[in-house]
């Protein structure tokens, strides 16, 4: 049976559980359990992490931790009673755990190693505080050290900053707010804000001396030197180094490591420098030979200099090497490092080029416990202490020195009867009184230990040496008194022997008889001369002897004039038991002279400060003691003097002394009597303040009077012990005396800042240190009346002295923070005369920052839930006296601007910080009964209104982010729970008060407003939170937002008919409310929509108001972020639902609906934004959002920012073009008028004609940079005509010249024309504008189809990719996925008449095939029927396709929805009168460029010639013979019959045409390429004999052929000359590199072209990279070329047909296989199989060629070979690369002259015996295009483009699937069997509409295959033949065009596009073929006329109206 548990409530899980059983609870270990129920060794719980999930698992699983229970039953909360430290070590680092997994994922390495290492920390101090063992001291330590990790991660991470006493986490409901925000303040500024440390240390490491000249032992000694004051500032650091310059002792690294100590702050400057000084011990001379003696000597080698300064820039660990130089003469070697840092070069220079000392140095800062912590192992391993000289900054009680410093300075010497200067050294002893040596009593420096004597360094030859070294001799205080210091003088010889000898010695005594030690300053010693002998043992026998100039012993004053030698030395002491001072010694020992004590008590004031404190228990008893002995004779006078001793522990240098006086008072201090005399006079001195001479010492006294207070207590305490109580009444009276003067003192006024007001500051701000030594004799209610009575005598006037207000204000905060006040008895009398002061403060507003503190101080003494009678009644009083002053201070410094520097701006903030926190403590402690008296205290409305605004205001100004830190979120939870008790009370008052006829809107609009801010606090978002941090918050507070949300609607719903005023005020900011992700708040909230619009409906029968403003904020907040579907859904079917029963439901679900599909494309835009670069998605969401604001809400604003941002996201993206357009939405909206414009977005003030003539520039500027020319002339001419309008001839100048280089950049520039994609988007996962949608989109430059694939797969990653080309089915269309369908399709260009025009150079007619372009198209081969095996061509249909979309390409955006699609399907014979008329125009094209000598090289020609001959000899042709020439064929087709006249039209004409271009090769073709020319004419003529015709010499002779170089000029102004084959007249117009065809053509069609002229050479299928360098694009098949037709002919997906060339045949077949599996379904061109080579595609044609070729002509192929090398078949190399006398065209020409042709090898083939990947299977180009389709792709070299056909053909067309009416030939131009053969002529307009032009590669990527070749052939321009007259006149055949539409013109032109089309006319009979007259064409480009769409004549030409969605009238733009 399951029983509830008792005791245990709470476990940690030690071993996983996977909850297998029934009703198990899948546990892992580590995880926290609370038990429910216990039954038979299993538990009921939940695991905290999931308390939703409950369920059973093994006790014996769970380690049970003690825990108490709250709230005992159903919802009880179980608490571990563990160490709060444990409890949050352990929550943090689970939440860390996770965030620390998030850095690793964000590749944030070095925060998580960091992390890591810290988590790592925290959980060894965690078991060292379970473990229990700990020492109290050391678990201090170790919690320290947790908290400081955690905050340190808490920090690093962006979590929330903790709040802690003393280690432990405390909680905010258990303590004010005043404390609480201390103790975050206190943390935050830990954290911000590190302490100046005061204290600093250099440490210094001596490493080594680089040296090249070493070999003696070194001694090396730093030290600290001040070059201002001249001086050394520090002890020595002394060392010894080795013979090779280290260390002597490496393994003692106190010996060489030292701690430079005590530095303060003001010692850190650049002219305190680190000195190195180095002796040598050896030789005298370092270059001397070794010698016989072993004497060594003391010698200067180097000095070292480095500023401090230096090391300031940061704590570098690196070593430094320091220059070590030498004096140039060693006189100077004492001031040498004075020398190198005032840089006198001349008397000092380097000791060696390499020397140089290297040694590590690093300042260290804080007191120096707090170092030995840090760095503990420096002091582990052993460092040595370098103090400075003397005492540091702060001398500290008890500490014992006793240094007496002598500096060895100089000696002035004798020669001693030697010619020579000697060589003095000084040896040094310390002497005590019996004559012995004391022994280690000298230190040469720390580093070294001390030693018993001092040997000097030696100067060689100098009489009067300077040594200046300094020692220490730290001698006891017992051996001091008699000691002396002894100095030997010695002349070391520098001879063999090399001794030393005596010539004389100096003493000098430490102390003198009467105790004074040797004062401090520079001694001038007598030497005494003596012999070498001499026994200086017996010391009495000199200590006679006078030492010092001066001064005597005795005497005997002989010896002084004796001697003229002197010796100088400077002595320091530093001692604390020791003095100098005889004033000192005369006051201690006053009894001996009792005379003098008045003199004594007189001098105290000049002693040294440290003098006194070194004695200070001793003087204060001599004090006290000659105060017991005669007080009326010194009384006044000791006072004075302990006045003095008590002002000199105030200053910070003696400071800590104060310790010493107040132990001295506790336990040393004796003066029971002395309280009398104390009181007396500082009631004396009290009485006396206005009398001004006595002023400055009367501060004095007051300054003291807390130690003066402390002497009296203990002296009545004394007194009392001693006689057990007596005169208690006569004390009493005394103090009462006392303080009645202090208040008179107090209550006097004073005139501005005189003395008066002077001494009342000084005793105010010591008064209150008094209060504690009061309560050790008085009651507390006596002290606080007393106290009480002292402040409230202070006068209030607030104008007087500033200093003393401020003083005042500070003495009333130690009033408060004193132990008097905590008391509640003193407390509730101290508190009115408090809050008085303080209110009259706050109403100045002065002294914010001690107001603050003081109330703050004030509030952390009340708790909170403080029930007591004493706290309740203080919270009336603070109510009453400081609330409305509170709120008008927070007001009053939130509304001032923040100050500037960062200082002030940190106090600032503080202040304001604690104002709030009082505010917040003040208004957590009031009750229901508090609220009730505070509004009821209003008089009137007035007054309780603005008590309510001024409060509403606070709390708006309290919920800024800029309130608090951004971490302190604990902060923020206590100040939201404080505002929304207390707005839950005053709405009642706002209900009762202002509502009906008391109605008051400002006082409601404020209510709702900071209603709302107080939702949308980031604070209150506990979606953002982690489930822990949100599991607290919701524990102790729930959700703030949705209670404030409830009664926001419940006093929305008390407002009734005055919500009108309200709306459409508050839908913005009530939209913002209900897009929280909180369903409760949302399903409260979004029903008052229905309210308003209900409201609204009454008011003005629409809700007009309430719709705009929904749209308007709707996009502003959902840009922010805010929103998502859910709220989508909510919004909709909550609204829906409500107005189910409205009469206005109509107009109310049209509004939902309108409001629902923009919230769909704001968040597909919000969506899309987030992605960080670029790419079509962003502008694709754009455009369409833009477009919805336009269309459907009519937005005028809203669009405008939307154009802008999308023209932003055009520039980044470098889409020039796009970018023009868009600005151009803009520009429309505007006039060119002087309507002044406001400022908007980037644009300033200006009228409309500026801001309309700046965007024509940009436009302009766009255009030129997006190389769109053509659309920036007509903006030049409409900004030039404004110019002209306005008689602005200079800018007008600058237009013409702008238009002028427009028109240049158009004739020279090259553009490369893109190719245009097909992009279906499938799936309910696309966004909302792509869904199931299909657009074309215009690539960018040399991007191919593989690239654009991969693109699309890179912006969408998640989508699949469709490997067919057929319209997906409703499952795709509906499924939860994304699919995408890319091919290739080709642009039909509308302005045919450009392209159609002679002459126009191809760099004009580029622009117009691939802009302005509405329809595209894509063709499909298939098979109708059975499939001919032998001829594929029989029943070969194609599939085409027209695309129309909805708006032209270029425009806003780089793809547009397609609109409508058309298809039509063309016939076999169709398909190939159209192959044959793209290849006839072809040849013309290059046999025209061949006579011109447009070509420098004859090789294009040759390729394209024995391309179409081989493969007609091959079969070619007469693969069309075989299908439609056949009697079945015409018996089974009569409707074919004019088109199968027509096909062998072409057949005939291709022939002529050939037989002309081999007479132009013969003349042109060089001699090596002789024998292939040869081989070409015989193959001819088998090819003619297979069509069945005759020779055409006669024709070719006497036809005048004229080929047009392609120059307007050339073509008006030329006169037409007949031309042949021999006499071809060349008009070289233009170098064939400046061709106007020249460098327009994208990597592409060069490949693909390239690759097809090859191929049909050579019979290979590759590219043409070999040949000539050209790299094949990805998106051209070994099929397709340039401007396929059918980019997509293939039998699976349009763009197999456009497959890349590496696609094996395998992967091209019919749309059979499209249902195979994935590994056996083709690869299409969409996606294409990268590894396989075009080589396989085409095999089979390879093997078809060879095998299909007669016996006859296979000898003609080898005759070829033997004379050029060998003809490759299809698998071999190509004859081109073989040839290496074949001269190849440059790639300029290439570009323009590489075509493809149609021939035999044309025909399907399938052979099945052939292997599977050699198959030529199917329907693809590859299989029935001649060599390896290679041929297949010349059918793009047709003229224009044409629109596909409307079923049912017209009967009478030759191409029904163009719509093209034929204008029947005359007949002899149709059959050469009648009449006299025809000359074959070409029309000059064949050279810019041939191939090269209207199926420029730059339109599309790949060239067609034959096939689908028929969409290239425009009618107009495929010519025939010139019928034979007397005047050699040409006819042609004519062909116009039929009535059927060609473009659906009805369609209104966006308002973006800038392009004007003219008008259709019907395509103009082909032009003579002689060269037109001159005035025929006009010369391009003309200047475009503004043509409207509805044109009537245009719209007439048109059977097919679909009227394209208009714009809406245009509004000019108020913006």
């Amino acid at each position: 049976m399951w029983i509830p548990t008792e005791h245990e409530k709470y476990g940690v899980v030690i071993a996983g559980f996977r909850g297998t059983v029934p009703h198990g609870l899948s546990l892992e270990i580590g995880d926290t359990v609370q038990i429910l129920e216990k039954c038979d060794g299993w538990y009921r719980g939940f695991a905290l992490k999931n308390p939703n999930i409950k369920g059973i698992f093994p006790s014996n699983y769970i380690h049970l931790k003690n825990a108490c229970v709250k709230n005992k039953g159903q919802f009880e909360m179980v608490i571990p009673t563990e160490d709060s430290v444990i409890t949050e070590m352990t929550s943090t680092l689970r939440d860390w755990g996770t965030m620390w997994k998030q850095l690793y994922v964000r590749n944030e390495g070095d925060l998580f190693h960091r992390l890591w290492h810290i988590m790592n920390e925290i959980l060894d101090l965690r078991r060292q505080v379970l473990v229990g063992h700990l020492t109290h001291d050391r678990m201090k330590d170790v919690k320290r050290h947790i908290t400081a990790r955690l905050d340190w991660g808490n920090e690093q991470l962006g979590l929330d900053l903790v709040p802690r006493k003393e280690y432990a986490m405390v909680d905010p409901e258990e303590i004010s707010i005043t404390e609480l925000y201390r103790l975050m303040e206190h943390r935050h500024r830990k954290k911000d804000t590190p302490v100046p440390a005061s204290s600093h240390h250099l440490f210094v490491q001596m490493k080594s001396l680089m040296c090249s000249n070493l070999g003696e032992e070194l001694e090396v000694i730093f030290s600290l030197f001040d070059s201002k004051e001249n001086r050394p500032i520090s002890e020595r650091f002394f060392l010894r180094l080795n013979r090779n310059g280290l260390p002597k002792c490496p393994e003692k690294p106190e010996r060489h490591c030292s701690l430079f100590v005590d530095l303060g702050s003001s010692e850190l400057r650049k002219d305190i420098y680190i000195t190195v000084h180095i002796i040598r011990i050896g030789r005298m001379g370092a270059g001397e030979k070794k010698n016989a003696c072993n004497v060594q000597y003391r010698r200067p080698f180097g000095c070292a200099v480095l500023s401090i300064a230096d090391l300031l820039a940061g704590d570098s660990k690196d070593d430094l090497v320091l220059k070590v130089y030498m004096c140039n003469t060693e006189s100077d070697w004492y001031q040498i490092h004075e020398n190198i840092i005032k840089k006198l070069n001349a008397r000092y220079n380097l000791t060696g080029s390499n020397a140089g000392l290297a040694v590590s140095l690093q300042l260290l800062h804080g007191d120096i416990e707090q170092i030995r912590r840090e760095y503990t192992s420096m002091f582990t391993h052993g460092v040595s202490i370098t103090r400075k000289l003397g005492f540091s900054n702060i001398i500290m009680p008890g500490e014992m020195r006793n240094d007496l410093y002598i500096t060895v300075e100089r000696g002035e010497f004798e020669k001693g009867g030697k010619s020579v200067a000697r060589n003095v050294e000084v040896t040094m002893h310390v002497v005590d009184s019996s004559g012995q040596i004391l022994k280690d009593f000298i230190s040469f420096g720390s580093g070294e230990p001390p030693a018993s004597e001092y040997h000097s360094f030696v100067l060689y030859h100098n009489n009067g040496p300077r040594w200046a070294e300094l020692l220490k001799l730290p001698i006891p205080v017992d051996k001091f008194r008699g000691a002396h210091i002894r100095c030997e003088f010695r002349h070391c010889s520098t001879k063999e022997k090399g001794e030393k000898k005596l010539f004389g010695f100096s003493f000098v005594p430490l102390m003198q008889e009467n105790g004074r030690t040797l004062p401090d300053g520079t001694h001038e010693l007598i030497v005494h001369k003596c012999e070498e002998n001499t026994n200086l043992q017996d010391s009495s026998r000199y200590l006679k002897l006078p030492f010092s100039k001066g001064i005597f012993l005795g005497n005997n004053s002989q010896a002084v004039k004796t001697t003229k030698e002197s010796f100088w030395i400077t002595s320091f002491l530093c001692s604390t038991k020791l003095t100098q001072n005889g004033d000192m010694l005369d006051l201690l020992k006053w009894r001996t002279h009792p005379d003098k004590i008045a003199g004594c008590l007189s001098k105290l004031k000049e002693i040294d400060g440290s003098e006194i404190v070194k004695f200070l228990q001793d003087t204060l008893d001599t004090l006290f003691g000659i105060l017991d002995e005669n007080s009326q004779k010194y009384g006044s006078k000791v006072f004075d003097c302990l006045v003095h001793i008590i002002n000199l522990l105030q200053d910070s240098k003696f400071h800590h002394f104060k310790p010493v006086m107040d132990t001295y008072i506790e336990s040393h201090f004796a003066g029971a009597l002395a309280y009398r005399d104390l009181i007396k006079v500082l009631k004396w001195h009290i009485d006396r303040v206005t009398e001004v001479e006595l002023h400055e010492h009367i501060q004095e006294v007051l300054k003291a009077q807390e130690y003066i207070f402390k002497y009296i207590v203990q002296s009545r305490r004394l007194f009392s012990i001693a006689t057990g109580g007596q005169n208690e009444e006569e004390f009493r009276c005394c103090i009462q005396e006392l303080l009645m003067s202090v208040r008179f003192f107090l209550s006097q006024e004073s005139k501005g800042a005189n003395a008066l007001s002077q001494l009342q500051a000084v005793f105010l701000s010591s008064f209150p240190s008094v209060y504690s030594e009061l309560l050790k004799l008085f009651d507390v209610r006596e002290v606080a009346n007393l106290v009480h009575d002292a402040l409230g005598s202070l006068p209030t006037v607030m104008h007087g002295d500033e200093s003393l207000q401020a003083v005042k204000l500070q003495s009333i905060g130690k009033t408060v923070e004193s132990h008097l006040y905590t008391n509640p008895d003193s407390r509730y009398i101290l508190l009115p005369v408090v809050l008085h002061h303080l209110h009259m403060h706050l109403q100045e507003q002065k002294d914010l920052i001690m107001c603050a503190r003081i109330l703050s101080n004030i509030f952390c003494l009340i708790k909170k839930n403080s029930s007591e009678k004493s706290v309740l009644e203080e919270i009336d009083v603070i109510v009453n006296s400081l609330l409305d002053i509170l709120l008008r201070t927070i007001l009053e410094i939130t509304s001032r601007p923040q100050p500037s520097g960062s200082a002030m701006r940190l106090q600032f903030q503080d202040v304001t910080g604690e104002f709030v926190s009082c505010l917040l403590s003040l208004l957590r402690q009031m009750t229901d009964r508090h609220y009730q008296q505070l509004l009821d205290s209003f008089s009137t409305k007035e007054d309780l209104r603005d008590f309510l605004l001024q409060i509403f205001t606070v709390f708006r100004i309290l919920i800024r982010p800029e309130m608090f830190p951004k971490d302190w979120t604990v902060m923020r939870l206590v100040a939201n729970n404080v505002i929304i008790t207390t707005v839950l009370y005053l709405s009642d008052a706002l209900r009762k008060n202002f509502l009906n006829e008391n109605f008051d809107y400002k006082i409601w609009d404020s209510y709702f407003f900071l209603a709302v801010i107080f939702i949308n606090q980031l604070c209150l978002q506990l979606e953002m939170f982690t489930p822990s941090k949100k599991k607290k918050v919701l524990e102790k507070y729930g959700d703030m937002r949705v209670t404030m949300g409830c009664e926001i609607f419940s006093m929305w719903q008390n407002l009734g008919e005055h919500k009108l005023h309200f709306i459409p005020a508050l839908i913005g900011p009530f939209l913002e409310v209900t897009l929280i992700p909180q369903p409760d708040l949302r399903n409260v909230m979004i029903p008052i929509f229905h309210d308003m619009m209900d409201w609204e409906q009454r008011r003005s029968g629409n809700f007009k108001q309430v719709e705009a403003k929904l749209i308007d904020k709707l996009d502003s907040l959902m840009s922010e972020g805010k929103g998502d579907e859910t709220y989508r859904e909510l919004f909709n079917s909550i609204l829906l639902k409500k107005i189910e029963r409205e009469t206005w439901r109509e107009s109310g679900v049209s509004l939902i609906a309108t409001v629902t599909r923009l919230m769909e494309r704001l968040l597909d835009y919000r969506d899309c934004m987030k992605m960080g670069e670029v790419d079509g998605k962003k502008i694709g969401c754009t455009v369409s959002l833009l477009n919805f604001y336009k269309t459907e809400l009519n937005k005028e604003e809203m669009y405008i920012r939307y154009i802008h941002k999308l023209y932003d996201l055009h520039l980044k993206a470098q889409n020039f073009t796009e970018a023009a357009y868009t600005l151009l939405l803009y520009d429309e909206l505007l006039e060119w008028s002087d309507r002044p414009l406001r400022e908007f977005l980037n644009y300033p003030m200006q009228t409309e004609w500026q801001r309309k003539e700046y965007l024509h520039l940009t436009i302009i500027q766009n255009f030129d940079r997006g190389k769109c020319w053509e659309n920036g002339i007509i903006l030049c001419r409409k900004i030039a005509e404004q110019y002209e309008s306005y008689y602005d001839y200079r800018n007008l100048s600058k237009m013409r010249m702008m238009e002028a280089s427009l028109y240049d950049k158009i004739m020279d520039q090259q553009r490369l024309e893109p190719e245009f994609f097909r992009v279906g988007f499938y799936g309910k996962k696309f966004p909302f504008f792509l869904r199931n949608k299909e657009f074309v989109c215009r690539g960018h430059d040399y991007e191919r189809l593989e690239a654009f694939q991969q693109r699309m797969l890179n912006e969408f990653p998640h989508a699949i990719a469709m490997q067919h080309a057929n319209q997906p089915d409703e499952t795709i269309f509906q499924a939860e996925a994304q699919y995408l369908q890319i091919y290739a399709v080709t642009p039909i260009p509308e302005n045919q008449e450009v392209l159609q025009r002679d002459g126009i150079p191809d760099n004009i007619k580029s622009f117009y095939k691939v802009n302005h372009i509405w329809r595209f198209r894509y063709d499909r081969p298939f098979h109708k029927g059975t499939k001919d095996k032998e001829n594929e061509f029989k029943s070969l249909w194609v599939e085409r396709t027209t695309l129309i979309l909805v708006q032209s390409l270029p425009g806003i955006s780089r793809w547009f929805e397609v609109e409508k699609r058309e298809v039509v399907e063309m016939s076999p014979l169709e398909n190939a009168i159209e192959v044959l008329e793209n290849k006839n125009l072809q040849l013309r094209t290059l046999i025209s460029q061949c006579q011109t000598r447009q070509m420098q090289n004859i090789n294009p020609l040759t390729m394209c010639l024995n391309g179409v001959i081989d493969a007609a000899v091959n079969g070619g042709v007469a693969r069309y013979q075989e299908a439609f020439f056949i009697k079945e064929y015409v018996l089974n087709h009569p409707e074919d019959g004019e088109k199968i006249t027509r096909l062998r039209e072409l057949m005939l004409e291709q022939a002529q045409i050939l037989e002309f271009g081999l007479a132009v090769h013969e003349k042109f073709v060089p001699q090596d390429m002789r024998p292939l020319h040869k081989k070409l004419v015989d193959q001819f003529f088998v090819m003619k004999s297979s069509l069945g015709i005759q020779e055409f010499s006669a024709c070719v002779q006497a036809s005048p052929i004229h080929f047009p170089n392609g120059s307007p000029r050339v073509c008006r102004n030329s006169i037409p000359v007949s031309m042949s084959p021999d006499g071809a007249r060349v008009i070289p117009r233009r170098s064939p590199l400046s061709y106007p065809a020249v460098n327009r053509y994208s990597s592409s069609s060069l490949s693909s072209q390239a690759s097809a002229e090859v191929s049909n050479i050579t019979g290979q299928s590759e590219s043409s990279d070999e040949v000539f360098n050209m790299q094949p694009s990805p998106s051209t098949s070994s099929l397709s070329s340039t401007h396929s037709a059918s980019p997509n002919v293939t039998s699976s997906a349009p763009s197999s047909a456009r497959a890349s060339p590496l696609l094996s045949d395998k992967h091209k077949h019919s749309r059979d296989n499209s249902c195979l599996s994935p590994r056996e379904r083709p690869c299409s061109a969409i996606y294409p199989t990268p590894s396989e080579t075009s080589q396989t595609a085409n095999s089979c044609f390879a093997k078809w060629n060879v095998t299909s070729v007669p016996h006859s002509t296979r000898d003609s192929i080898r005759e070829a070979e033997e004379l050029v090398g060998p003809v490759p078949t299809h698998s071999e190399t190509r004859l081109a690369a073989k040839s290496p006398n074949l001269s190849l065209p440059s790639v300029s020409q290439d570009r323009r002259m590489l075509f493809n042709h149609v021939g035999d090898g044309a025909l399907p083939r399938s052979d099945s015996n052939l292997p599977g990947p050699d198959k030529a299977v199917n329907t693809t180009p590859s299989s029935w295009s001649l060599d390896s389709g290679k041929e297949a792709r010349n059918t793009s070299e047709s003229g224009k483009l044409i629109s596909p056909p409307v079923p049912p053909r017209p009967a009478q067309t030759a191409s029904p699937a163009r719509h093209i009416a034929t204008v029947s030939p005359s007949p002899a131009g149709r059959s050469p069997m009648k009449g006299s053969v025809q000359s074959f002529t070409p029309s000059p307009v064949e050279y810019h509409s041939s191939g090269l032009i209207s199926n420029s590669p730059v339109l599309s990527g790949s060239y067609s295959s034959g096939i689908s070749s028929l969409s290239r052939c425009s009618t107009s321009e495929t010519s025939g033949f010139e019928s034979q007259g007397s005047e050699q006149a040409v006819t042609v055949p004519s062909y116009s065009v039929s009535e059927e539409p060609v473009r659906k013109e009805s369609k209104t032109p966006p308002p973006y596009s800038v392009y004007e089309r003219t008008l259709k006319r019907p395509v103009p009979l082909p032009h003579s073929l002689s060269i037109p007259p001159a005035t025929d064409p006009p010369a391009l480009p003309p200047k475009p006329q503004l043509v409207r769409p509805n044109n009537l004549e245009n719209s007439s030409r048109r059977t097919e109206q679909v009227p394209r969605p208009r714009p809406l009238p245009r509004k000019v733009s108020q913006l």
